[in-house]
């Protein structure tokens, strides 16, 4: 063997003592965080949460990743702690040893959301990738342990703080009673499942005082019989869209659907298949928003939290009114009054009408998230193309979410009525929870 070849071991260990750590680089990306959320956006979708429950899930996440970075960074972000309803403590930075809070802010994230959405261990795979990538990218051991440790805290004091909103209540709670009364929900095919989350109104909510404090008027009164009432004009209207789609219209529909587990029956062989719910649609918006906007990682953080917390009490406030008025389906009136052959475009989910959830929640959604980012801002939204649908491009986020009223309507889900009371009210919650809300200094 040759001398010089002595040298390269001792050359390799001298040029990695003097190579910068960069763990900054990497770790205070915010596309990482961004990246995050997508992943726990497909653990909700594989465990087969609700759209309802899937918007819990991401709210304490989101809210957990927040308190991180308003602890780490005091004059520039305010702590929740005070301002949602029932949030009294969190976890405080321990006086002595460094924290990477951009680090500690994603793991408290992935802490509450696998403890939110179980399985036990769901998002381990991931948190130790990114333990791995501070090792790698030269971050201290010490900033390591003291980053991890004040995430397990953080996590920890939202959790207590999740299990008194009533939802392990209402795990339990009577089953919606099936009565097929004239106007009133039925169970709607192809799968006939049973009414999703009716009790989903008693959940604490963030901003709202409760879910009734912003009480929507009641939809038109069920009338299949004068063509001249409003709701007679509203079947037909529904219906003859459903016949006559534009290939707009159905991209559209197509595009908004956001159904986390469609029916698929051939034969005697009964299916699912899975999409992200309108909550990890709108998650995902916001991470287009933030690299559209070029959002720092403690502005992306704020946005996706802010967003999600509007997303919570929105559906708080959907659900209210649908278990107030219990109002049936369109497919449901047209095939027993108009047209026994008549399916909407998509497939009809198993809950009331009135009012329409996904209209609600991205109304307050784009409310909240215009808020942080910016009205105005233009993009092309690139989250159904894992699922095969191509994009869509909107002016605004408030533009996103007024196509959500069209695309319900035009999907043969919602009447037009629904639609629009819906959006106006999704834009008050969303509006309230962008006032009431101090976050960013």
């Amino acid at each position: 063997m040759k001398p010089y070849l002595f040298f390269i071991p001792v050359f390799l260990l001298f040029f990695a003592s003097c190579k910068k750590p960069d763990y900054k680089k990497i770790l205070h990306d915010p596309a990482l965080y961004s990246r995050t959320v997508h992943e726990l956006n497909g653990v909700v979708m594989g465990n087969n949460f609700s759209p309802v429950v899937a918007s819990r899930n991401y709210a304490y996440a989101t809210i957990a990743g927040y308190e991180v970075i308003a602890a780490g960074y005091p004059a520039q972000y305010k702590s929740l702690v005070g301002q949602l309803n029932g949030f009294a403590k969190v976890a405080k930075p321990a006086a002595h040893g460094d924290i990477d809070y951009e680090y500690a802010s994603i793991l408290a994230f992935c802490k509450v959301g696998e403890a939110v959405t179980f399985p036990e261990g769901s998002l381990k795979y991931y948190t130790d990738s990114l333990h791995k990538l501070a090792v790698d990218h030269g971050m201290p051991a010490d900033m390591i342990s003291n980053s991890e440790s004040y995430a397990v805290a953080v996590a920890k004091s939202v959790m207590a703080w999740s299990k008194k909103d009533h939802y392990l209540q209402t795990r339990t709670a009577p089953k919606f009673a099936i009565n097929d009364s004239v106007g009133r929900w039925v169970p709607t095919p192809p799968g006939y499942s049973e009414a999703v989350e009716p009790h989903w109104g008693e959940i604490r909510t963030m901003v709202m005082h409760n879910a009734k404090e912003y009480t929507v008027p009641p939809p038109p009164a069920f009338n299949v019989t004068d063509k001249e009432s409003k709701y007679y004009k509203e079947v037909v209207s529904i219906e003859n869209a459903g016949n006559n789609l534009t290939k707009d219209q159905t991209h559209m529909a197509d595009f908004w659907d956001d159904n986390p587990q469609k029916f698929n029956v051939a034969g005697h062989i009964v299916f699912l298949t899975k999409k992200f719910s309108p909550p990890g649609h709108w998650l995902s918006i916001v991470g287009i928003g933030a690299k559209k906007t070029n959002a720092d990682f403690n502005t992306t953080v704020c946005a996706y939290a802010k967003t999600a917390i509007a997303l919570f009490d929105a559906f708080i406030e959907s659900w209210s009114a649908k278990y107030f008025y219990k109002t049936v389906r369109p497919e449901t009136v047209i095939d027993k009054y108009f047209d026994p052959a008549w399916r909407p475009h998509l497939q009809t989910p198993p809950f009331p009408e009135y009012t329409c959830g996904h209209c609600t929640i991205s109304a307050a959604a784009a409310e909240a998230l215009t808020s942080v980012l910016g009205d105005n801002v233009a993009y092309s939204d690139t989250s159904e193309l894992e699922f095969g649908i191509k994009n869509r491009s909107f002016k605004s986020f408030r533009d996103a979410a007024d196509e959500t009223a069209w695309a319900r309507f035009y999907g043969g889900i919602h009447f037009h009525n629904s639609c629009i009371v819906s959006t106006q009210y999704g834009k008050v919650v969303g509006d309230s929870v962008a006032v009431k809300l101090i976050m960013k200094k």
